[in-house]
């Protein structure tokens, strides 16, 4: 009699369990914790008047995680450690105009590229420049760690410039509009910009560089080695965002112009 008692009053309590898990809410999706470089990088990553971040690879970041149904916090991490800091799991994707070049791709790996860019030259208008020939003796500034920094190396010591290299790209702007170097070499698109500011106003891009193996195959997400699955999921997220329009349109909101794909 006991043991039929206790039999189904355990199956009341199965039952119970049962109902109580299919009506109990699903879990929240997975949150990405995507690392951009804390050095603000207008347009691409910046802060709004609220305080928060905003700019083209943040609102394109919130729509390839709408496509993958995760959630999403902005990280912000020091540019020069931010690989650092995705391999010891302090942050899970890197998603901030990083290139994709062969001695990353040894230590992290990539999605497929969202955009691609080469490097511009930047001087005040009125300088007769015709880069690189022209950069002999000149002083030009590149931001540490970055493409643009491993092509000067390459391309620009042996025509005697001058290479002067800086922790964060402000600080490069900065120093040209003081006078203290005569070039800055950086990204196309953040350059086209930079020259629309109303204090830039007397400088100009005077130069392109031309596609070279130190600017990689265009800019991609990083992720952790091993991590095939999310690298899948993410490529397929950016093609669906570009095929879509959705880049494009946030491409036009910020540059006036499609960057879009590799």
């Amino acid at each position: 009699m006991m043991s039929t008692m206790k039999n189904k009053l355990f199956a009341a309590l199965g039952s119970a369990l049962l109902m109580l898990g299919a009506s109990a809410p699903a879990a929240a999706a997975d949150t990405l914790r995507i690392g951009i470089a804390a050095e603000p990088y207008p347009p691409f990553t910046y802060k709004a008047s609220d305080g928060g971040w905003t700019g083209f690879e943040v609102e394109l970041s919130e729509a390839i995680c709408a496509r993958i149904e995760h959630d999403c916090k902005i990280t912000p991490t020091s540019w020069s450690g931010i690989i650092p800091a995705l391999n010891s799991n302090k942050i899970d994707i890197i998603m901030t105009s990083m290139s994709i070049t062969e001695e990353r791709d040894k230590v992290i790996d990539f999605t497929d590229p969202y955009y691609y860019t080469l490097g511009a030259y930047v001087a005040e208008k009125g300088m007769n420049l015709d880069p690189p020939e022209d950069l002999s003796g000149k002083t030009v500034g590149v931001q540490a760690a970055t493409t643009h920094a491993n092509f000067a190396r390459q391309e620009l010591r042996d025509i005697a410039a001058d290479i002067r290299i800086y922790d964060k790209q402000e600080q490069v702007n900065r120093d040209l509009m003081a006078g203290r170097i005569d070039v800055m070499l950086a990204d196309q698109i953040a350059m086209g910009e930079f020259v629309k500011r109303d204090e830039a106003q007397n400088y100009g891009i005077k130069g392109m560089t031309p596609k070279h193996p130190a600017f990689g195959e265009g800019i991609g997400i990083g992720l952790r080695e091993g991590e095939e699955e999310l690298q899948k999921t993410l490529s397929e997220a950016i093609h669906t965002v570009i095929d879509n329009g959705t880049c494009g349109e946030l491409s036009q909101k910020y540059f006036d112009q499609d960057i879009c794909g590799g």
